[in-house]
């Protein structure tokens, strides 16, 4: 997993299906510097080198790997895999720039039927010469592209969504301001355990609970629900005589109001004391008539309304401890079971998000006490308000991260931390920000301007070459 990037349980997948096809696997771990990466290559005479990401930051690490590769006179193939990676952004931004093949391997299973054809002697330049082919009608088709209809900075601002005035809404002030961290009992988060993501990290296709009966993968997928439920109820039965991990949470309630795009998150009810400005993005894409350009300023009152509103911020793990499991699990080479326990954390994580959320509504800020929702209910979003958090479509910016986890003095308050590139450790971890207003919901920025950046960067204190380094993908 490249520098900056914590995230390995796909990239552990791709090593045990190649180590079971009779190929020697080096596995470098993750936040592997780029030369690191070329150094062991060279020392271990790798045939091809692959390189994971999760975080969109990674894909700029990515593309440098690839040039430092070209610049060293490698000759050795370039695998390319990971949730933000794409066939498309394989082609435009990381093969450019090495001249030996470069390869977007999708999921595990493709990753032997790859690397058998690139490395065959019969076939590798036959398959090379036609990823090639088909990355260069990739681009011309994007070179030919008229892209994304845009609007001005200016445009988008004057078509944002508006509501403040509206006096049927009263924003909620929250039963209780300020900071609130809680260790977690993980038989709490059980019921709130999402299972669709779980399947798909094993590469396994289809809806849950769908896929437990499907003609093809239903059998394995039963297999794996059983062994994760075993694992699951010992994590449960075991977390405070022989814990597996721990869960720990942290929320912050505040006093908010809306400057622009930006949202000024205050210390008290006097709004005097700004603890943290979050500088936002706004959709730039052309919209239909009467189709607002949404920034998730908009869902805050103005702080020239005059009108009170808040917000929330949070950071959850179930990861704090995890690796003493996953040693032993390493030192009896027993992949399978290492690879379930990450799963289950990272399904803990997103329970815990969940759990307090809902906590959130119901008695913390509580707007919504009365709710009564269930399980499929919570995972389809059929409650009032959002929580986005940094890196999804409507917060495409990783960097706020920083000042969230100084906010909620996340470090101190659950034990986790960020990488340069604004991954969370550890890697079982969710964080975000919650809004109460009836209307919020969300929606994606895909692509900004050149004046939105430059404005970004302003408002933010970067340099435009460092906002450029950090929304790289929406340009």
């Amino acid at each position: 997993t490249v520098k900056g990037d914590v995230h390995d349980i796909g990239k552990n997948i791709v090593g045990v299906v190649l180590g079971c096809n009779g190929y020697d696997i080096v596995d470098l771990g993750v936040m592997v510097p780029c030369d690191k990466i070329l150094a062991a290559a060279k020392e271990h005479g790798a045939q091809a080198i692959g390189l994971s990401g999760l975080i969109t930051p990674s894909l700029e690490e990515m593309s440098h790997v690839a040039s430092e590769m070209k610049r060293q006179g490698f000759d050795v193939p370039l695998l390319i895999g990971g949730a933000t990676t794409s066939r498309a952004h394989t082609a435009i931004k990381i093969a450019p720039h090495y001249d030996q093949p470069v390869i977007y391997v999708p999921d595990a299973s493709r990753a032997v039927g790859v690397v058998t054809s690139l490395l065959s002697e019969g076939q590798s330049a036959s398959y090379a010469a036609e990823v090639a082919a088909d990355y260069e009608k990739i681009r011309a088709q994007h070179a030919g592209k008229k892209g994304v209809a845009m609007v001005t900075l200016a445009e988008a601002r004057a078509n944002a969504f508006q509501w403040n005035g509206d006096a049927a809404y009263v924003p909620p002030k929250p039963a209780q301001l300020g900071v609130q961290a809680f260790d977690i009992d993980l038989s709490e988060l059980v019921d709130y355990i999402d299972w669709g993501p779980f399947f798909q990290t094993w590469d396994l296709a289809g809806s849950y609970p769908k896929i437990l009966h499907d003609d093809i993968v239903g059998e394995t997928a039963r297999e794996l629900k059983s062994d994760a439920e075993v694992m699951l109820a010992r994590m449960v039965a075991e977390q405070d005589t022989n814990p597996w991990v721990k869960a720990r949470a942290v929320v912050g309630l505040f006093p908010a109001n809306a400057v622009g795009d930006d949202i000024e998150i205050y210390a008290d009810e006097s709004r005097n004391e700004v603890l943290m400005s979050w500088h936002g993005l706004r959709q730039q894409h052309e919209r239909p008539a009467g189709k607002p350009n949404y920034c998730l300023a908009d869902f805050v009152a103005g702080k020239d309304s005059g009108v009170a509103d808040y917000v929330g911020a949070f950071a959850v793990t179930a990861g704090l401890g995890i690796e003493g499991r996953l040693a032993a699990y390493e030192r009896t080479h027993d992949d399978y079971h290492a690879i379930m326990l990450k799963a289950l954390a990272d399904r803990f994580a997103e329970a815990a998000a969940e759990w307090l959320h809902a906590k959130v509504r119901k008695e913390l800020w509580a707007y919504a006490p009365a709710e009564t929702l269930s399980c499929d209910e919570l995972i389809k979003e059929a409650y009032r308000g959002i929580r986005p958090a940094p890196g999804y479509p409507a917060c495409p910016d990783h960097t706020v991260k920083g000042d969230l986890f100084k906010l909620l003095d996340a470090p101190a308050n659950t034990g986790m931390g960020l990488t340069e590139s604004f991954a969370m450790t550890p890697a079982a971890a969710v964080s975000g920000f919650y809004f109460a207003h009836p209307d919020s919901h969300y929606f994606a920025v895909s692509k900004i301007g050149q004046d939105q950046l430059a404005d970004w960067a302003a408002r933010t204190g970067m340099t435009v070459d460092e906002a450029r380094k950090w929304l790289a993908p929406l340009l």
